[in-house]
Order: C-alpha cells, then structure tokens, then sequence
C-alpha cells in the first residue's frame, strides 16, 4: 500500500471515531476548543491595548479608519493549536470476544457480510484474520521484498483497503494471525532458514518443512510482515505456531550454523518476543501469542516446544492458550480417566484456567501481566472416533464460554478451521 492510499484510510479511521465519539455524547475536543476561545480572547486583548496605547497614549484621535486603511485582519487560525498527526487510535473498551476468519471467507464479500451481521447482533467484537497462513502464504498484497522475490503472496484477499474499512465500520476490532516459525513455502524456497535433517535435507514433519526458531535472520521476515498488517490497519499482532514442532524427531535436526548449548529452546522463543516487541513499538499494536493449553502445567511440553507459559506472559500484551477439550489427555481437572475430555466442555475450560490464574499470580508488581484470551472449541471432533467426542453445538459453546467467566476472565476467542460459528452459543446484543 502506498503512503498515498495509507493517509486516505487513516484519514477516514479518524472521522469514524470522531463521529463515534459525538454520537456517544463525549465531546473529546471542549477543553481545546475552550483553550482556543482564551487564547483568542487574550490575542484580541493584546490587539486592542496596543491598539489604544498607540493611539490614545500618544494623544492621537482615535479612528477606526486606520485599521481599514493599514488591511489589519485578526485571523482565528492565529490563535488555533494545530495538530498535524493522524491519530488511530482505536481501542475497543468492552473485552474482546472473537472468532477466527481464513483470509478466504474475509475476502469473499457475501462470507465476510454474513460475520460481520453475526457480530452485530452478538457479543463477537472481534475478528482473528489469517495474514500469513499455515501454508506460508501472504495473503494479499503488501511491501515485503523478500515475498515478493519467492512469490509467497498468495491474493485470497484482493482489496485489504475495503475489508479493513468494513471492520472498522462495524467497530470489529481487527487482529492479524501471522504463522511464525510453521512456514513451509519459506523454509523451501530460502532453505538457510530452515530447519534440517543432518545430511542437509529438508527436516519434515506430517510432510510439512519447518524455519528455524535459532535462526534470526528469518524473525525479521515474520517482523515486516507484522509491521505491513500494523500499516493495513490490524491493531493487534497474534503469533501462532510460535514454537518447535511437538515432536521428538527434532533431537536429531540441524537448525543452522553453531548452536550454543546454553540456549534453550524456551530461550530462543522468548528471544523472538523481545525482538518483536522492540521492532513492533513504533507502530501502536498490542501483541499476543497462542500457546499450547498443556505448557501452563506441564513442564515437559514447554520445553519440548519452546513456550514458557510465565515468561512468555511478561512479554505480551495478550496471551491466548488454547484450550481445546479434545485436545486434553485423561484424567484432567477431576474428570475420571475413564471418561473422554472432549465431553467435558465446562470442566477443560475452568480447570486449565484456573491453572493459568495461579502461574500469573507469580508475576509481580510492577511485571508485565498479560490479558488471558484463551481459544475455545468451536468444532466437533469426530476425528477421535465414536464416543470420544460429542458435537460441539451451542450448548457445548456456552459451557465453555461460561467456564471461563467462572475463573475470572473476560476475553476469549473461537476456533473454527471453516469459520462455521453457531449463533445459539452466543449471547444476543
């Protein structure tokens, strides 16, 4: 997008919000306008004194003719504060609750239509849009030279311009899901990035190439994609696939050049957080990251993938587990081991977090502590095979959502991979 096209739509996010703003009765602008009206006052004060003391004080005649003669003009600009920035500022106060949109439905008019009147008569606020997707792709036009040298934009989205004016219209609070280091278009077309096997072949997993968590070379690629999604008008950066591949395979890898030892994999996430919130400063967009819903427990899966669930917390503005309950093993949250998980949609949610209320509580004042947005199931899992799983309708979405105001929390999100969203499991506006 050019700088041109950016001020346009800034442009237009300003007058949105202003006219918000008056139709909300909060006149942000009378303090300004009263500063304007003093300093307009006092500039005529001056005008006149001087006025008098050069002609009255000298013992001349008073004659306004003089003022007409000599083209003597009070300007109210003279006297305005002008404020030349474009301000974006958009921050919805209610808690964010969202739901996921491939970059597909978002493009197809008639899809995202159909979310966004889903969204305006229910609390749904928000929408999660896939801006590189699990693919690798970039999904609609943008200012990254290297994807435009490997081909990875992908235009699912054509006018990123019209959907983006289109959430704002509709005060749906817009966040960017960037797939980091599960990227196989990059990993195979830029192979230094990717992680290896040790004869120099492609590492696979499920037959999908990996980046290279260790190579930082590759986060600034991930960083200019957040930043032209900051630039379109996302307000927030969400990070999937922040992580190594769950896998035991990876003790064998080759993840480029010399790896010190000292540096963990958790390390290496971290370092990757810290970097992005450095390079994303400058652009006013909140930051947040899935994690597995496991790691908040188990120590043994976060350093298998590489998330700390209390250090990551520190660095992020949101943190969003997910918390499927098909994904949990048995046994969890005082459901027998003899019963499925999947079939204990209120029980999965409360208990993990509740878990993730206590790893917080050990941040300490003056510690960044993070919004917990945690990922519900918004789909069957039949894939679990008969009566392991059951169907996840309104019902089975409200148990969850309900757990998760039980333990306190406000936000949440709803995953489903088709964007197929059960308006029973939501509370009308």
């Amino acid at each position: 997008m050019d700088r041109k096209t950016l001020k346009e739509k800034l442009d237009k996010i300003e007058h949105h919000e202003k006219l918000k703003a008056q139709k909300k009765g909060k006149d942000i602008n009378r303090r300004a306008v009263k500063g304007w009206l003093i300093l307009f006052c006092c500039g005529i004060s001056i005008v006149v004194i001087a006025f008098l003391y050069r002609y009255i004080g000298s013992g001349e005649e008073l004659n306004f003719d003089i003022l007409k003669k000599s083209g003597a003009v009070v300007d109210l600009n003279d006297f305005m504060i002008v404020d030349n920035t474009i301000s974006v500022d958009y921050s919805i106060r209610e808690p964010i609750r969202g739901i996921f949109l491939t970059a597909n439905t978002a493009g197809i008019q008639a899809s995202l239509d159909n979310l966004i009147n889903l969204a305006n008569e229910t609390v749904i606020n928000a929408f999660v849009i896939d801006v590189k997707n699990d693919n690798g792709y970039i999904t609609y036009d943008m200012d990254v030279p290297l994807a435009d040298e490997i081909g990875a934009e992908y235009y699912a989205i054509k006018n990123i311009d019209e959907v983006m004016d289109k959430l704002y219209d509709n005060n749906i609070y817009p966040i960017a899901r960037i797939v980091a280091f599960k990227d196989p278009y990059l990993s195979s077309h830029v192979t230094k990035y990717a992680i290896k096997n040790k004869d120099g072949s492609l590492f696979h997993y499920k037959n999908v190439s990996w980046i290279s968590p260790y190579n930082e070379d590759s986060w600034k690629y991930i960083i200019d994609v957040a930043k032209e999604a900051a630039k379109s008008g996302f307000k927030e950066i969400q990070f999937d696939y922040i992580r190594f591949e769950a896998t035991h395979s990876l003790e064998g890898a080759d993840f480029g050049g010399e790896i010190d030892p000292s540096i963990t994999r958790t390390d290496v996430i971290l370092h990757f957080l810290e970097y992005a919130k450095k390079e994303l400063e400058p652009y006013d967009v909140k930051i947040s990251a899935d994690v597995f819903g496991t790691i908040i427990v188990s120590e043994i899966d976060a350093n298998m993938i590489g998330q700390n669930y209390l250090e990551m917390a520190k660095r992020l503005d949101v943190i969003c587990p997910m918390v499927y309950p098909s994904h949990y093993g048995r046994g969890y949250y005082g459901i027998p081991a003899s019963q499925p998980p999947d079939l204990f949609p209120y029980e999965i949610i409360y208990g993990s977090m509740q878990d993730s209320n206590k790893v917080l509580d050990l941040i300490t004042e003056g510690e960044n502590k993070p919004i917990v947005r945690p990922w519900l199931q918004s789909f069957t899992a039949s894939y679990l095979g008969a009566g392991n799983y059951m169907t996840y309708d309104g019902e089975a979405i409200r148990k969850q959502i309900q757990g998760a105001y039980d333990a306190g929390l406000d936000e949440w999100l709803l995953w489903n991979s088709g964007n197929r969203y059960s308006r029973e499991g939501l509370i009308a506006k």
